[in-house]
């Protein structure tokens, strides 16, 4: 007799993109909690500047 295996709801590249995005999510709640809004935003625009200006 066969056996009927249920079908996996999330595969695992999902799930490590999921946690990707958690954690960063996480890490930019964190930066805005500790510098705040004006500072945040310019470190952000910092990155930018020096990845492709």
């Amino acid at each position: 007799m066969r056996e009927t295996v249920a079908p996996r709801l999330m595969s695992r590249p999902l799930l490590v993109a999921g946690g990707a995005f958690i954690v960063a999510l996480a890490g930019t709640i964190l930066l805005w909690a500790h510098y705040g809004a004006t500072v945040f935003f310019e470190i952000i625009r910092t990155g930018f500047a020096a990845c492709f200006g």
